[in-house]
């Protein structure tokens, strides 16, 4: 494997929420640059290093409901 995607959304609590597609990965951090450290110890708990993905991928959702 290559990478490892997660899908980043802002937290009803403030900061921000990781999900790792295809892998039971979460965490949760309030700062963007916290939130890559954390994804980083993540990846490297969860997988054996020669099984750890070299790249993590973000995809940032953001959602936004407008009036009709």
């Amino acid at each position: 494997m290559n990478e490892i995607i997660f899908l980043i959304e802002n937290s009803p609590e403030g900061g921000y929420e990781a999900k790792a597609i295809g892998h039971s990965i979460f965490t949760e951090a309030d700062t963007l640059d916290e939130l890559r450290e954390m994804l980083r110890d993540a990846v490297s708990c969860h997988f054996d290093d020669d099984e750890r993905p070299q790249m993590i991928r973000l995809h940032f959702v953001q959602e936004e409901v407008i009036a009709v």
